[in-house]
C-alpha cells in the first residue's frame, strides 16, 4: 500500500462506506446547506450506486480495508472532466491524507480519455477544500451557479 492507504475504483459494495465518508466529512457544514443540497452532497447508498453508473468513483482504503476517502468524476465535454463528491474522513485529513492521491487518480484517468482540463464546484464555507484545490493547481474561473439555494464557485485546472 502507498503511504497508509491504496486508491482503487469504487465498487457497488462500497456505497455504504462512501456514504459514511461523505456524512462524516460534510456534517460540520450541514448548517450551510439546504436540506436538498445536503442530501445531494451526502447521497444515499442508492444514489451512490446510481452515480457509479454515470461517473467514475474512486475510494481510498486504509491498511484495515476501511474506506477513508472518495472522489468522483466524469467527462462532460470533449475536453472537460468534472469532479464531484470529494471527501476524506476528518481524522484522515491533513498530513498523510489520501486527498492528493485521489485527485491524481482522477487526473491520470482523465488525460487518456482526452480531457485537457478538470472543473469542480465548491461552496463558500468549504475554505479548507478551496485551499487544497488552489495548492494543487486549480484556479477560480469566476463562474458561479446555484446549488439548491447556495452559491457554488467553479474551479478549473489544466492538465499537462
Amino acid at each position: 500500500m502507498d503511504k497508509q492507504y491504496e486508491i482503487r475504483r469504487a465498487e457497488s459494495d462500497d456505497a455504504k462506506d462512501i456514504h459514511g465518508v461523505l456524512l462524516a466529512a460534510f456534517e460540520e457544514y450541514r448548517q450551510f446547506y439546504t436540506p436538498e443540497g445536503f442530501l445531494d452532497t451526502v447521497m444515499s447508498e442508492d444514489a451512490i450506486k446510481k452515480r457509479m453508473k454515470e461517473m467514475t468513483l474512486y475510494v481510498a482504503i486504509d491498511q484495515n480495508g476501511k474506506v477513508i476517502g472518495t472522489i468522483g468524476w466524469q467527462k462532460v465535454s470533449e475536453k472537460e472532466g468534472h469532479i464531484r463528491g470529494m471527501a476524506v474522513l476528518p481524522e484522515k485529513q491533513g498530513k498523510n491524507s489520501p486527498a492528493l492521491a485521489l485527485l491524481r487518480a482522477v487526473e491520470n484517468n482523465a488525460r487518456p480519455k482526452g480531457c485537457t482540463y478538470l472543473t469542480l464546484d465548491t461552496t463558500a464555507p468549504l475554505k479548507r477544500a478551496q485551499s487544497f484545490y488552489k495548492k494543487h493547481g486549480f484556479k477560480e474561473t469566476g463562474k458561479t451557479g446555484d446549488f439548491f439555494g447556495s452559491i457554488v464557485y467553479e474551479y478549473s485546472k489544466f492538465l499537462c
